[in-house]
């Protein structure tokens, strides 16, 4: 199996793929029909070589990925969007900002999520482990316990998030996502009946990515022997970007490598993929085909690999 360069990830009613530096989103509109939008992304890795070593580029690629994700995810949803008269607070707004307003938007909403995360996900686990000082005297013992906190509330709120009917068809064309890029990589042509026969799951996803961050924090925030709560939990978030970049490293590692190490500790990431990928409809992989073809030939790229003109 040839492995690529291309990933993505679901949007409303879509997928959008990226292969490089450039980005493609196709989205089934109510009407039936798919559109598509295709972009480009300039790269801070292909700018400063810096940041294309190791750690600092997952940071890079991360941070990256989110303000793609998050202008495609807007993308998608406009076509869903009731038209309404816009209030007195936000003209006001428009009238100062203009143009820039939906950009000052998504980056606010991009802070607010990144916030919003660092709280739930890493500060909240440490407060409620942080409980049980008298009973579990060993600090050790505490970051084990907070790191199994932060993956049960993870679990946890993925399933809710799950029973929503919008994110239910998201995740069918996040499956749409992953089985399409898997019938690439094994050489097949993309139509809907060959990408059908092919696995939802993925050892590059996101999905992967976040599990594998919350288990490399357990063993970076072991190290961290302060007694101070409040330089503690300012630790926590400082060390994030860390925990990122070698979170990153090893989902880099995972989609190169069939070695049965890695296989067995890229395990865990592709059976929580069985909560956030559903089997899609032909419809669905209808558009994840065009959003592949929106940033590459893939005849071209399969008539390569099968002349063994693909680079490793």
């Amino acid at each position: 199996m040839k492995k690529t360069t291309i990933g993505g990830q679901a949007v409303m009613e879509g997928v959008m793929m990226k292969n490089r530096d450039v980005y493609a989103v196709a989205v089934r509109k109510p009407d039936h029909n798919i559109e598509i939008f295709k972009g480009h992304c300039d790269s801070l890795l292909d700018r400063y070589a810096i940041c294309r070593l190791p750690v600092i580029r997952g940071v890079v690629s991360f941070v990256e990925s989110m303000t793609v994700g998050m202008k495609t995810l807007t993308w998608s949803s406009s076509f869903f969007e009731e038209e309404e008269e816009p209030g007195r607070f936000e003209k006001f707004l428009m009238k100062i900002f203009g143009d820039r307003l939906e950009s000052i938007l998504m980056a606010g909403v991009m802070v607010f999520s990144v916030v919003m995360a660092i709280g739930i996900f890493m500060l909240l686990p440490f407060w409620l482990s942080s409980l049980l000082k008298r009973v579990i005297p060993s600090y050790s013992v505490r970051t084990l316990l907070e790191g199994l906190i932060r993956v049960t509330i993870f679990l946890i709120y993925v399933v809710l998030i799950s029973r929503m009917e919008d994110i239910r068809r998201v995740f069918m064309y996040h499956g749409a996502e992953h089985k399409t890029i898997n019938c690439l990589e094994h050489g097949e042509d993309l139509t809907p009946a060959n990408i059908k026969k092919y696995s939802r799951l993925h050892k590059r996803c996101g999905t992967s990515f976040l599990l594998i961050v919350m288990i490399v924090s357990i063993f970076i925030f072991m190290f961290i022997r302060v007694d101070q709560v409040l330089l503690k939990v300012l630790l926590r978030v400082l060390l994030i970007p860390l925990v990122a970049g070698v979170s990153f490293e090893f989902i880099r590692l995972a989609g190169k490598s069939d070695s049965p190490v890695v296989n067995f500790l890229s395990r865990p990431g592709l059976c929580l993929q069985y909560l956030t990928t559903k089997e899609p409809d032909e419809e669905m992989l209808e558009v994840a085909i065009a959003s592949v073809e929106g940033v590459m030939d893939w005849r071209a790229y399969l008539e390569a690999m099968h002349n063994g003109e693909l680079e490793d």
